[in-house]
């Protein structure tokens, strides 16, 4: 089941007078599937809080449609079956964290034992149990951050979207908050991922989406998206003399990194050194860390619009 779907969906802001105009969301075609982690992921203004925003209908998309769990996203009965976490989430000082959770719980039709129980339940989860009759204004931004993730989650939702949702956190922290996250794509949960944390986003997401000035650049799998296509590592049971490899680079005695057209290309190479009696130890495809290819095609894009 698709949990996400979006056809050309647009956002253009006019001025108060017409005279100009911004293109926040450009033709936006994407589809996520159920029970996934998706991350998306931009320099600030690329367009992603205004994708979420769409989404939940805070705005109104200027052309195209979006669907959610099956249903059209104007329909108000899909709010139960969504939990959101904002960037830079705010709560009155004056409550403590009980307090909050059980604000969110009534907004989402929980009362009584049913509630008591589930703000336990998410307090133990987050971490924060001992905090739980502490006012919000002795809270540091983790613990704000930890609260907000079960505020998320309060209403048992299908489809949770979260905007940086480890910003501010501590590195265990980080790590605990990525085990809740698998844990809940376990159950079935689609998890829809801002963050600017890479190496974060790297580590759970099923699929990456890298946007930019409202136009979605790429889409894929981590491991399609660093990939280097057509790039390998060789290394060799280490021998005396030196062998010669064409497109490759030398890297130690017995160590090679080639570029070749296609895998037939590959293939050929290998079957060159086995036929000289040299015996293979490793053939590693290639990749960049996400960041790099982030950067790089951020830069790309840039280039080209600057054209």
């Amino acid at each position: 089941m698709i949990a996400i779907e979006t056809t050309s969906l647009s956002k253009v802001y006019v001025s108060s007078f017409g005279k100009k105009k911004v293109r926040a969301l450009n033709e936006l075609s994407l589809s996520i599937n159920k029970g996934t982690i998706f991350g998306l992921l931009g320099p600030n203004g690329a367009g992603k809080t205004t994708l979420v925003k769409l989404l939940l209908q805070i705005i109104f998309p200027t052309f195209g449609s979006a669907k959610m769990l099956g249903e059209n996203i104007n329909n108000y009965k899909l709010k139960k079956s969504i939990g959101y976490l904002p960037e830079n989430h705010k709560y009155p000082s004056y409550l403590n964290g009980g307090e909050v959770l059980r604000f969110f719980g009534k907004l989402s039709g929980i009362d009584g034992k049913e509630l008591d129980k589930k703000i336990d339940e998410l307090l133990e989860i987050v971490k924060l149990s001992k905090w739980k009759k502490t006012k919000i204004k002795a809270y540091s931004k983790g613990m704000m951050q930890r609260l907000g993730l079960a505020q998320a989650l309060i209403n048992d939702p299908e489809l949770i979207f979260l905007d940086e949702p480890t910003d501010g956190v501590d590195p265990i922290g980080r790590k605990e908050i990525r085990d809740i996250l698998v844990e809940l794509k376990s159950r079935q949960k689609t998890i829809f991922l801002n963050s600017h944390l890479l190496s974060e986003v790297e580590l759970i997401t099923d699929r990456v989406g890298i946007l930019n000035k409202g136009n979605l650049l790429r889409e894929g799998t981590v491991k399609e998206l660093t990939e280097k296509k057509e790039e390998y590592k060789l290394v060799i049971q280490k021998i005396s003399e030196s062998i010669e490899l064409d497109n490759a680079t030398k890297q130690s005695d017995n160590s090679y990194v080639i570029k070749v057209a296609d895998i037939a290309e590959l293939n050929r190479i290998i079957d060159n050194i086995r036929s000289k009696g040299i015996l293979l130890k490793e053939i590693v495809p290639l990749k960049s860390t996400l960041e790099e290819m982030f950067i790089s095609l951020i830069n790309e894009s840039e280039g080209t619009a600057n054209e």
